[in-house]
């Protein structure tokens, strides 16, 4: 194929990229500052994609905050580019403290004390949910009764805490780049709406003046 690559990214590489993208988390953060500052909408609806975005984050939907993002960014009127830009708050940088605020706050508001070592290890946890759910479809094809004791674990320990000490860090954290995104939003575009409007201004004065110009130059030639 033409575009195929020719030389294979390693396995190390690629991982090292996914914590790491090349050129730094601090050249990803510019473009999408970039994109969200280009966005053609107004700065309101901006910042309520953004919003809808960053309040994903601190959901347990993983691999599922673009669709969530674009659902909430849908109902809150807002701009879905910018909802989808904003679930990069959510990276590997940052998953883990979201996830262990989110936690702690669910286990806090349902009255439980957090362990993350309860039977076993949160990472644990996910993986005996992923291993009910493929162990479970085989044992449907086979008619085999099923057990859904990993995913009983991952639901009560993990998930529901998860999805219910997310609201308040994830309104709290939504809201700031709310409050910080909109007059930045505001500011850029009100400054090249100033510059367009120059450029616009200088290119009908050249054209004035070469128009005068050209009807001088005809009057000179008429005498």
């Amino acid at each position: 194929m033409v575009f195929k690559r020719r030389d294979r990214k390693p396995t190390l590489r690629a991982l090292w990229e996914f914590f790491w993208p090349r050129g730094g988390w601090g050249r990803a953060a510019r473009y999408v500052k970039h994109r969200l500052r280009r966005l053609p909408d107004p700065p309101e609806k901006i910042a309520r994609g953004i919003w809808a975005g960053v309040f994903t984050t601190f959901t347990p939907f993983y691999t599922l905050h673009f669709l969530v993002a674009a659902f909430l960014a849908f109902i809150m009127r807002g701009n879905i580019l910018a909802a989808l830009l904003g679930t990069f708050f959510g990276n590997p940088l940052t998953y883990v403290p979201i996830a262990v605020i989110s936690l702690q706050t669910g286990y806090f508001l349902l009255g439980h004390e957090f362990s993350p070592h309860i039977e076993r290890t949160l990472t644990g946890k996910f993986v005996d949910a992923g291993e009910d759910l493929t162990r479970n479809f085989w044992a449907w094809v086979k008619g085999q009764p099923p057990d859904w004791h990993g995913l009983e674990v991952f639901w009560d320990d993990v998930f529901y805490p998860y999805m219910i000490g997310g609201i308040i860090p994830g309104i709290v954290a939504a809201t700031a780049a709310y409050l910080v995104a909109e007059p930045l939003i505001r500011a850029y575009q009100a400054r090249r709406k100033g510059a367009l409007k120059k450029r616009l201004e200088a290119i009908r004065a050249k054209a004035a003046a070469k128009k005068a110009a050209a009807a001088e130059e005809a009057r000179e030639k008429a005498d």
